[in-house]
């Protein structure tokens, strides 16, 4: 096989990652990287991620799930460069405690476990599966000395996404309403709040209210299992091909945005809606 041929593998990966980052022959840019200049990297490309998958881009998923991958090999060498860890360390970390989170999968708490031959996977109690898993990760927390239940929940999560996270775990404590009809009922009164605020013209006031809004949808979002940051993509998503709609209609016709009502935008905008439902 020709070397123009050959696949690269995980070890030319980490090759390229120390070359690199070597201050003699490598890239000044990478050199001069460290532990935070990388996170906005790492967040942009965890969401070019689901960007692709959303929109069944499968033909660059390879690129940008390469991305990602090149963001831990990142971090793994700004480790072994302060003499932390290598990327193998973060191999083995996570093998084992994967191994450790799926007992029914592997009984004996080894990779090479396995089941006994003729219970299937659909065999396995689905809600049971989910206890353990929770159990593990709980007592993982204790290992580490977590002083609260929400203290592993990270800080740079997108907000929507962090909210319902932390409100998750409060619920598993019992810091939860009974049923859907309390958030309901939190909803309304926050929103309320915010009109208040509005009336009295407080901006920093309006914006706290607006915050403890949106931290009740998130609530709603979780009580019916629903990602609200992917609810929200969704919706911006739908906004935005509603929106074009509006303006190559006018634009069909000779108008700009600008220069048109806002009953006429509506009108092309309900033909929007009546569109998209016809098509699904």
């Amino acid at each position: 096989m020709s070397e123009a041929s050959a696949r690269y593998g995980l070890d030319d990966l980490l090759t390229l990652m120390a070359v690199l980052r070597d201050t003699d022959q490598g890239c000044p840019w990478d050199v001069k990287q460290d532990w935070d200049s990388i996170v906005p990297h790492t967040l942009e490309e965890a969401y070019e991620v689901a960007d692709a998958i959303e929109r069944r881009a499968f033909d660059e998923l390879p690129g940008e799930l390469g991305d990602l991958l090149f963001q831990v090999v990142y971090y793994s060498q700004f480790a072994r460069e302060e003499g932390r860890f290598d990327f193998h360390d973060v191999v083995d970390v996570l093998t084992a405690k994967m191994v450790a989170r799926h007992p029914h999968v592997f009984p004996e708490g080894t990779l090479e476990s396995r089941r006994p031959v003729g219970v299937s996977a659909d065999e396995v109690e689905t809600a049971g599966v989910k206890t353990r898993w929770e159990a593990l990760k709980a007592q993982e927390r204790e290992t580490r000395q977590a002083v609260s239940v929400l203290d592993d929940v990270p800080r740079t999560l997108p907000a929507l996404s962090r909210g319902a996270k932390l409100s998750k775990r409060a619920a598993r404590v019992g810091f939860e309403w009974p049923d859907a009809q309390g958030v309901y009922d939190k909803i309304r009164e926050e929103l309320a709040e915010v009109e208040e605020a509005a009336v009295h013209q407080d901006a920093d006031h309006v914006r706290e209210e607006i915050g403890d809004l949106l931290f009740a949808v998130t609530n709603l979002a979780r009580r019916f299992d629903v990602d609200p940051e992917r609810a929200l993509r969704e919706a911006n998503g739908k906004f935005e091909r509603r929106f074009r709609h509006v303006e190559s209609a006018l634009a069909e016709r000779g108008y700009s945005l600008e220069a048109s009502s806002l009953d006429e935008m509506e009108r092309h905008w309900q033909a929007a809606k009546r569109r998209e439902t016809s098509v699904s």
